[in-house]
């Protein structure tokens, strides 16, 4: 018994082992529910079911900033509250790279809730191993934040200029050795990711790949490349692993069931990118401003305060021009 409480208290990442048990284990049962209760059959998602799966995803997330806030204090969680926003939005990109992954990959609508769902267990192994060698870094070595924030300022200044090309996925090489190396089906063969298939000259049977497992691989690693501006993005908020952890993976959680009713209308947020470039901008300018030239302290309250209203003024005027257009 006082082995097991020693190992409860014991510290990882500068928290108990039961803070992180706790966030494991909603996790672990927001997924049960979605893949055993919810979608226990393949089925095509419409807009509604997905509006509310995204509902029902924010407000877990939002509760548990309160859960945050009770056990680490008001800062922390407003800290979280920002990340969990920053990302989220960070996130929306990788719907259009989704869907254009489904589109290649011509996966029908009663399939992809799963590649996704399969999807997030990828992220949630990915961005940990991220995330903790991230928060290594920063706590061995400071100044590995300011490259941090000078990166947040190169990519949104790239972001303000960045064309919309989406390029030619067929010509991928990561695809291309895929498809050299291994064993793929032309056809779809259920929800299934490999199939066993019989070579009729020989007899002898060998395992396939299906187009589903190449689009599962391509979603993987379109989030690797993603991380890649939303994890320093969470760190210039705070290096505090726990909250930086799960701010992510909740805003992931939520975000893939949106991707139902998203995919169709994201087009009409143009200028939602532009936004989240000032966002980014903003963020890595604070980290200069306040932890290195030490000019002036920006509360968590006030950063999230200005990160909410930078992405609204984003959305709404993507909403009035479309709205003119039309």
């Amino acid at each position: 018994m006082n082995t097991f409480h020693a190992i409860l208290f014991s510290d990882f990442l500068h928290k108990p082992v039961w803070m992180w048990l706790v966030f494991l284990a909603v996790v672990l049962f927001l997924l049960v529910l979605d893949l055993g209760v919810f979608n226990r059959k393949d089925h095509e998602i419409g807009v509604k079911e997905s509006l509310l799966m995204s509902v029902f995803y924010i407000g877990i997330g939002l509760l548990f900033s309160l859960w945050v806030g009770r056990i680490l204090g008001s800062e922390k969680a407003f800290e979280y509250l920002t990340g969990f926003v920053v990302e989220k939005t960070l996130a929306m990109d990788n719907i259009f790279v989704i869907a254009m992954i489904f589109s290649y990959f011509c996966v029908p609508r009663i399939y992809q809730h799963r590649v996704l769902f399969w999807g997030i267990l990828g992220v949630i192994i990915l961005r940990g191993i991220m995330i903790g060698v991230g928060a290594k870094l920063v706590s061995e070595f400071e100044w590995v934040l300011y490259i941090f924030a000078a990166f947040l300022i190169y990519s949104g200044i790239k972001m303000l200029f960045k064309d919309d090309d989406e390029g030619d996925l067929g010509s991928n090489p990561v695809l291309k050795f895929i498809r050299r190396k291994i064993r793929v089906t032309k056809d779809f063969h259920g929800h299934s990711f490999i199939v066993y298939r019989k070579n009729p000259k020989t007899g002898h049977r060998f395992l396939y790949a299906t187009p589903l497992l190449l689009a599962l691989v391509f979603i993987e690693v379109a989030d690797i490349i993603f991380a890649v501006d939303s994890v320093p993005a969470v760190f210039s908020i705070t290096t505090d692993a726990y909250v930086v952890y799960t701010s992510n993976i909740f805003a992931i959680l939520g975000l893939r069931s949106l991707y139902f009713a998203l995919a169709a209308v994201i087009s009409k947020f143009y200028y939602l990118k532009y936004a989240l470039s000032v966002v980014l901008i903003f963020i890595g300018a604070k980290i200069f401003v306040s932890e290195m030239f030490h000019l002036v302290k920006i509360p968590p309250a006030v950063s999230l305060g200005v990160t909410l209203a930078i992405l609204a003024a984003g959305i709404i005027v993507s909403l009035l021009k479309a709205e003119k257009k039309d």
